[in-house]
């Protein structure tokens, strides 16, 4: 029977996740499902076929451990999904330049890697915005992302220069249409979409994340936005067997959010076919293999 692990983490207690509705699935079809974290040592890969990230939840506070972890599944006989030089790449948004230098649209960005007040100023006035989002490179879950308004962020600049000193960034002028709109997460398993949501945050916040008390619809998207997505997909260096596309609206046309291929949550609660959908992929994935 094939085997399979999910890689997660060791404490998921105030996150939502859905990964238990692929098991029966699995099940259903011969296959056994372990799930592991991460963070665990001494770990025999070789007795999995496949091992596929999905809940590792708190990589970005020790990437180069998980990185370490990701390379030791790849040297044992297990396949890793998603592929580990897809990961490398996607592990730091400076993917998005590249699929910018593509000619997918993304969300416009200022990069930096010395933090300073005249960054601030100078992004105020290059996306000629009232507001701005700062995030790190590498980041996960909105972590260490701040929203900064042109008439108060310096009484935060401090907080800014301590979290940014030492840590590559990016600028964005804040879009209102994620908080009048939402933003829309489209997936696809196997490179044929299955579905798609929308992610509207709370009131009062900006952080689309249900950790984060955003809600979650489950939508139909046009086919301007799948045309987008498949482009994010065809840009990328290779397939995958997971992804998940977010767009948002800037100035009147959708653009790259994020491309994420290492940890998304797939909302597997939101379309009762998904989970099925993702099982096939990777067991047609078995099947040509064999």
């Amino acid at each position: 029977m094939p085997s399979v692990a999910f890689l997660s983490t060791d404490n998921l207690e105030d996150f939502f996740v859905y990964d238990e509705l692929l098991i029966p699935y699995f099940n259903q079809k011969g296959w056994i499902v372990d799930t592991i974290s991460w963070h665990a040592a001494s770990v025999n890969w070789d007795a999995f076929d496949y091992v596929i990230v999905r809940s590792t939840w708190d990589y970005q506070q020790d990437a180069d451990a998980f990185l370490c972890c990701l390379k030791q599944i790849e040297a044992s006989r297990a396949i890793l999904f998603n592929p580990l030089s897809l990961m490398q790449w996607n592990i730091e948004k400076y993917y998005l330049r590249d699929l910018e230098n593509k000619g997918v649209p993304i969300v416009e960005t200022v990069w930096g890697d010395t933090f300073n007040n005249t960054v601030i100023g100078d992004a105020f006035l290059k996306f000629d915005s009232d507001t701005l989002v700062i995030k790190p490179v590498l980041s996960a879950n909105a972590d260490d992302t701040f929203k900064l308004s042109r008439d108060a962020w310096e009484k935060d600049a401090h907080l800014l220069s301590e979290t940014f000193g030492q840590r590559n960034f990016m600028v964005q002028p804040f879009l209102n249409s994620v908080v009048e709109e939402g933003e829309y997460s489209l997936f696809y398993f196997g490179g044929a979409f299955s579905h798609a949501i929308k992610k509207v945050p709370k009131q009062g916040d900006f952080r689309v994340q249900e950790e984060h008390g955003g809600s979650l619809h489950l939508v139909t998207v046009d086919s301007e936005q799948l045309d987008i997505a498949q482009k994010a997909l065809l840009a990328m260096p290779c397939e995958a067997l997971y992804a998940r596309v977010d767009l948002v609206r800037q100035k009147g046309e959708w653009a790259i959010m994020e491309l994420e291929l290492i940890e998304p949550s797939l909302y597997f609660n939101l379309d009762e076919q998904s989970p099925l959908r993702f099982v096939e992929a990777l067991v047609n994935c078995h099947e040509a293999q064999s």
